[in-house]
């Protein structure tokens, strides 16, 4: 990192992007938004804002539709549906590169297409969407990044107020997440229902519990030990209006993350040799239920 005030670039300040880019930007760091052409002209007229409760929190910086400066650390905060297109914006070579992306494959198509460092991130805690192209929403508290290696990164966004932590390995930061949010991604696009109610529904808890299980063990034989019943506390914890970026997108007819978060699980199953019938149906209802919604 420099001496001087560090850049950060935001890879799509929809929702996650959103939420951080306003409390980095508060905390002093040039933040620049990297954005569709009309996003970034709407974000460079109007500036961004963050709303949370009763409280709205407007910052103004900078947004473009290249990347053609060199930042010290660049958030990718699109969702897997749009990286492709996104990636193409990046004409510069970002000094350190955090994905905060779900799944798990995203992490090597980014080093596929990007120089400089790529870490491996993950964002808990956070349920927020794009009420507008320049207004976020966020209905949970603050979040929580995990990042491995730490290289700078952590220290940078710690210092800005934001709750970071050092993940104990690459695969173990992008499974941590995933085999909790993979069932419920799918669940959630399913049944159109939120989290308290499938918790509450002897079914689903059911068929929840044994995905986990399973994505579990996948996760196991890919080298990270997660225990199920933590997992569940996690589930059991969390407000019962949570949902998923897949169910809305899936009730919009927008294309989904479900293949990139579960789908990803699957195929990592079938690749280690991992019997996951649970997934494997969980998969096939919500790729049904996400083409019914389409048309």
């Amino acid at each position: 990192m420099t001496e001087q005030t560090p850049t950060i670039g935001i890879l799509g300040p929809g929702a996650v992007g959103g939420a951080l880019a306003v409390p980095l930007a508060e905390a002093g760091l040039d933040v620049v938004c990297i954005a569709r052409p009309a996003t970034a002209a709407a974000i460079t007229s109007q500036g961004l804002s963050l709303r949370h409760g009763s409280g709205v929190r407007t910052v103004r910086l900078r947004a473009v539709e290249g990347l053609e400066e060199t930042v010290d650390l660049l958030l990718v905060t699109v969702k897997a549906t749009g990286l492709d297109d996104a990636l193409g914006r990046i004409e510069a070579t970002p000094s350190v590169v955090l994905p905060l992306l779900n799944g798990l494959e995203h992490v090597d198509t980014i080093r596929s297409r990007l120089d400089g460092r790529v870490l491996a991130g993950s964002i808990g805690k956070l349920e927020a969407y794009r009420d507008s192209p320049t207004e976020v929403v966020q209905t949970t508290s603050a979040p929580l990044i995990t990042i491995f290696p730490e290289d700078g990164a952590a220290h940078l966004l710690s210092e800005a107020g934001l709750d970071v932590r050092v993940g104990e390995s690459e695969q173990a930061v992008l499974w941590e997440k995933t085999v909790r949010l993979a069932p419920l991604a799918a669940a959630t696009a399913i049944t159109q229902k939120a989290l308290g109610q499938l918790r509450t529904d002897s079914t689903w808890r059911s068929t929840l519990s044994a995905a986990v299980a399973e994505a579990c063990a996948v996760a196991a034989a890919d080298g990270v030990i997660l225990d199920e019943g933590a997992q569940w506390e996690i589930l059991d914890t969390m407000p019962a209006s949570v949902t998923t970026s897949t169910a809305r997108d899936a009730a919009a007819g927008r294309p989904t993350e479900l293949d990139a978060i579960l789908g990803a699980v699957v195929r990592a199953a079938k690749r280690l040799e991992v019997r996951a019938p649970t997934l494997d149906r969980l998969l096939a209802e919500a790729e049904d239920a996400c083409r019914a919604q389409s048309h």
